[in-house]
């Protein structure tokens, strides 16, 4: 088959005279190139702008868009998960193995990730390769043809994509956490259902009611690449997919129990009742509670000596595989809670006794040192994300999509510092008078019912 010949996206777009490129190695000798401050620019069609020059050898420049399975209804649900898959498909001005070998050969790289609220497509590679890279990714982004043959190639695609992510017992989990926890929205997949694999046709994408999907776009790249440029480049070629955005469907917390029962030896659970909403001070409260309770190990394999919850459960004589806080928000609501996996014929004792520990925060049990070293490690945690260019490319994209403005990390620590003891105990008081929702996987003879917690 003849390829497509080179589209005149990539000619058009070097005639807006992108400025030269910008290499450390330029600077005169001995005087430092220091990062220029983040530039955001919101255009009148809702249209979000933000670049950084940090003068590093690699560039990285995301597209984010506001379309996740939350926005999908029971008539297109599975389009993200087909969306996630189909970004080297053949485009209007590129075909999908010119996409593929123009990407390889500047030793770039392209990837997308998804969320229940949203999609990033990423290109990373060379700066001298910038113009290259943003080529292929406005291609993909904005030009997607959906060949209807293409499209059925990635049926089988969808079975083995989703089979891979089950293989973990916590990604069936938190599916399933989140389908008994909302009845609408937040309730959706991430993964395609069985029966709607050889649905999503290519007639459906093309369709003008799925666009709706693409309703709000972020350009953020962290290049030499100056902003007034970049806005041009957006104006041209990201038009015609700018907008507001919808706002969906509130998601409704309703709560409930999923066991899925099964001969695995450790079992997997998650206790959950509603959290906050992204961006609220109550959610700073959930996250600094995340962190006292514990959030992970801090020492690569190592233990969580220092965790309240993996102490609580160590007292009764039980070992946990793992026992750590669970805090998801999302633009109108949020999940908090306990995730355990233990053997399981002590997963009652752990999932108690964990619970356990939440109720004692939620009496007043809780010592200002522990709200402090909390809020400590969250703090570095929030900093070392965004130290790398791939993390604070994440942290911009998130920020302009869910309030379409940017707070640097400084406002962020502010936020952190301002939660109060008080905050902490009133977010764990949630947490135990709620309405809860269960999701458990392993042998579950030894497991409780949510009722009986």
């Amino acid at each position: 088959m003849r390829l497509l010949p080179r589209a005149g996206l990539l000619s058009r777009f070097y005639s807006l005279k992108v400025a030269p490129k910008v290499k450390a190695a330029a600077a005169p000798a001995g005087v430092p190139l220091h990062p220029q401050d983040l530039e955001f620019t919101k255009l009148p069609n809702g249209l979000v702008i933000a670049s950084l020059e940090n003068y590093a050898p690699v560039c990285r420049i995301g597209v984010f868009i506001k379309a996740g399975s939350r926005y999908e209804d029971s008539s297109n649900l599975g389009t993200s998960h087909l969306l996630r898959l189909a970004s080297s498909l053949t485009t209007k001005g590129a075909s999908s193995f010119k996409i593929t070998r123009g990407i390889e050969a500047v030793g770039g790289k392209l990837s997308v990730t998804a969320t229940r609220e949203s999609m990033a497509y990423t290109v990373e590679g060379l700066r001298d390769d910038v113009e290259i890279l943003m080529e292929f990714l406005l291609n993909v982004t904005t030009a997607p043809e959906f060949r209807r043959w293409e499209v059925a190639d990635l049926q089988p695609q969808l079975r083995v994509d989703k089979a891979v992510a089950f293989q973990n017992p916590q990604t069936r989990v938190i599916e399933n956490l989140h389908a008994v926890a909302y009845r609408n929205a937040l309730a959706n997949p991430l993964y395609c259902p069985d029966y709607r694999i050889g649905k999503v046709t290519s007639e459906e994408l093309q369709e003008p009611r799925f666009w709706k999907f693409w309703f709000q776009l972020l350009i953020s790249v962290p290049t030499g690449v100056s902003h007034p440029v970049l806005k041009q480049v957006a104006e041209q070629f990201l038009n015609m997919r700018g907008g507001l955005g919808l706002s969906g469907t509130k998601a409704k917390y309703h709560g409930g129990e999923i066991r899925e029962q099964n001969g695995d030896s450790l079992v997997h659970a998650a206790v959950v009742a509603e959290g906050a909403a992204v961006g609220s001070a109550e959610a700073s409260a959930c996250s600094v509670l995340q962190h006292v309770l514990g959030a992970g190990p801090h020492v690569k394999r190592g233990s969580k000596a220092t965790s309240l919850l993996y102490q609580a459960v160590a007292k009764g004589s039980h070992q946990p595989f793992d026992v750590s806080a669970f805090n998801a928000s999302y633009s109108d609501s949020g999940l908090f809670g306990i995730y355990t996996v233990s053997q399981a014929s002590a997963a009652r004792d752990v999932i108690k006794a964990a619970y356990n520990q939440v109720k004692a925060i939620a009496q007043g049990n809780l010592s200002p040192a522990d709200v402090q070293t909390a809020k400590n490690k969250l703090k570095a945690a929030y900093l070392m994300s965004v130290e790398s260019s791939k993390g604070f490319l994440d942290e911009v994209g998130s920020q302009a999509l869910g309030a379409g403005s940017y707070a640097p990390p400084s406002a962020g620590l502010q936020q952190v510092d301002s939660v109060a003891d008080a905050d902490v105990v009133s977010a764990a008081k949630k947490f135990v008078s709620g309405q809860k929702s269960m999701a458990a996987s392993g042998n579950l003879e030894h497991t409780p019912f949510v009722d009986e917690l």
